[in-house]
């Protein structure tokens, strides 16, 4: 005899999550183009004394995979995760992570150094180092007689 376990939650989660998914999802206008993004990864930002870090969980991106480009003050990460196919053999049960293409866009403050940014992911989180400009001191002029 087998125990079957009853999460009657989880049914409540699932749907959740697709309702979340379906909420966020755009229709493009003309009915045929692509959406822009297929998911979002989530993203911790921190201002650190000297810096700003990004991390983004990307797991299962490669690097290789991550486009980050600064322009116009305007920081993107964007990428690609791509789908495992299943053996020949294999029946799937349950499909929940999501694949496709994402994009993540930040407005960055103007005290930002653009050309010191630094990425690098490890272990699925990818980190973006965003240096800040050093403060310009205020200059006190004396006045000479003349």
């Amino acid at each position: 005899m087998n125990i079957a376990r009853f999460e009657p939650w989880t049914f409540v989660d699932l749907l959740h999550r697709d309702l979340d998914r379906l909420a966020t999802q755009r229709a493009p206008a003309g009915g045929t183009e692509n959406p822009v993004a297929d998911w979002a990864p989530a993203v911790d930002i921190i201002e650190e004394k000297d810096c700003f870090l990004l991390r983004a969980d990307v797991p299962g991106v490669k690097p290789d995979d991550i486009d980050v480009s600064m322009d116009s003050g305007v920081l993107s990460i964007s990428g690609e995760r791509h789908a495992i196919a299943p053996d020949d053999a294999a029946s799937v049960h349950r499909n929940e992570r999501t694949t496709g293409r994402f994009l993540r866009r930040f407005t960055l403050p103007e005290t930002t150094d653009a050309e010191g940014i630094v990425a690098r992911c490890t272990d699925g989180i990818l980190e973006v180092s965003i240096p800040k400009t050093p403060a310009i001191q205020a200059r006190r002029i004396t006045v000479q007689a003349a």
